[in-house]
């Protein structure tokens, strides 16, 4: 089932996207198309909920979920939550600005913070970056939270609980770091032309909320 409401999308056009210094900018122009088996819009609160194979697409974009809540605050700034089905992964995808690279992430839940500009994966998380259709980087971990403006990403091994409590043991922190040469050479581009990689954060961290 297609929402292509105007209020929704005005409301909905900035939730679930990126729009940082390294994020494809051509994206803001682009339509958004939301495809679900169920929708619940509150008006009153501003909030809308979709449900049941979610999938959000607009431009470059691409989002897909069991559920996605949207909200947005008296400043006009929106928040997001996307819920993977029992078992299986959230997933969230889009073009780096000006480079042959894609952006890819999976968990069990994905929160996007309009104001801080930010994409959090909660559980059981993966951070992939792509240089055409090959493979460069991946990371895995408890909870990844990726600055769109900065391209600076920190991960943790474990997820932080309510009142500052570790929670449960976690697991370790695993990245994975493809030469920029072989990546290149891999995409067939000249190494010298490689492009730059993620920037991770010498501090291991983050809350989820």
């Amino acid at each position: 089932m297609k929402y292509p409401f105007a209020s929704l999308l005005l409301f909905a056009a900035c939730a679930l996207l990126s729009v940082g210094a390294h994020a494809e900018k051509a994206d803001t122009s682009k339509p958004m198309n939301i495809e679900a088996d169920a929708l619940r819009y509150d008006d009153l609160h501003q909030t809308s909920v979709f449900t049941g194979n979610v999938v959000i697409t607009k431009g470059t974009i691409i989002i897909r979920g069991a559920r996605v809540d949207v909200r947005q605050d008296p400043e006009g700034y929106q928040y997001a939550t996307v819920t993977a089905a029992p078992g299986k992964l959230a997933f969230y995808r889009q073009k780096r600005e000006g480079l042959n690279e894609y952006i890819e992430g999976e968990s069990q839940t994905i929160e996007y913070d309009g104001k801080a500009d930010t994409v959090k994966f909660i559980g059981r998380a993966v951070l992939r970056r792509y240089t055409g259709a090959t493979l460069s980087d991946e990371t895995t971990g408890a909870l990844i939270t990726y600055n769109n403006a900065t391209d600076v990403f920190t991960v943790d091994g474990r997820i932080a609980q309510p009142g500052g409590d570790e929670g449960a043991p976690g697991t370790r922190v695993r990245a994975m770091l493809i030469p920029q040469a072989a990546a290149s050479a891999s995409a067939g581009t000249p190494p010298a032309a490689a492009p730059a990689a993620l920037q991770p954060s010498s501090r291991l961290g983050g809350t989820a909320k």
